[in-house]
């Protein structure tokens, strides 16, 4: 658990600088990814002194920066199935975002831990490249020793591929969040849910 606790703060890490890509609609999911993460791993090595100081900043950079390449309304229905069924737009939107949030005021701080140092390594695709939905994985490799299998589910939206999905060690992050909020939904509705990931009042484990 605690393995995997590091592993997942790498989301906002891997994907942290991909708006300032030119050609972000054009490249590949794989080659995205490799060159986001060489850009966010030296990010924080040139910043970390400011970011251990204003750690709004980091939340900031990781805000504008992770939303352009991250599906969020794709990820929120996929984690409400179908609790979703019922949803209006406006609450769809509502709900998505709110996860995102929440997973921006979590998992920044983590991205401290990491150093210009750490790395991973992207594993090639196997056969063709899917033109819609696609899985590239990754290898961790930790300051302790060793590395973690991390893969990223990507979709091509319309305008250019996106992550809706992280798998972690063979757990989704779509499936873990899905059991800890649907029946949440089901007992109090969505609108009830949201609130109270806005309020941090639901307490979700990873």
């Amino acid at each position: 658990m605690k393995l995997k606790t590091k592993i997942i703060g790498l989301i906002g890490l891997i994907m942290a600088l991909g708006s300032h890509a030119d050609n972000i609609d054009s490249e590949d999911p794989a080659a995205l990814l490799e060159r986001t993460a060489t850009q966010i791993l030296a990010q924080i090595g040139a910043r970390h002194e400011e970011f251990s100081q204003n750690k709004e900043a980091l939340q900031n950079v990781v805000r504008v920066s992770l939303l352009p390449i991250l599906d969020t309304r794709y990820t929120g229905r996929l984690i409400l199935g179908k609790a979703g069924r019922n949803a209006t737009p406006e609450q769809l939107e509502a709900f998505a975002m709110t996860m995102t949030e929440k997973l921006i005021r979590r998992y920044s701080s983590t991205l401290l831990k990491y150093h210009a140092d750490a790395h991973f390594d992207v594993l090639p695709i196997k056969g063709e490249l899917n033109p819609k939905m696609t899985r590239v994985r990754t290898r961790v490799y930790l300051q302790s020793g060793g590395f973690a299998p991390v893969d990223y589910a990507f979709r091509n939206s319309g305008d250019g591929w996106k992550i809706f999905d992280v798998i972690i060690e063979g757990i989704s992050y779509v499936t873990t969040f899905r059991s800890q909020i649907v029946p949440q939904v089901q007992a109090e509705g969505l609108d009830a849910v949201i609130r109270k990931l806005k309020n941090d009042e639901m307490v979700l484990m990873d």
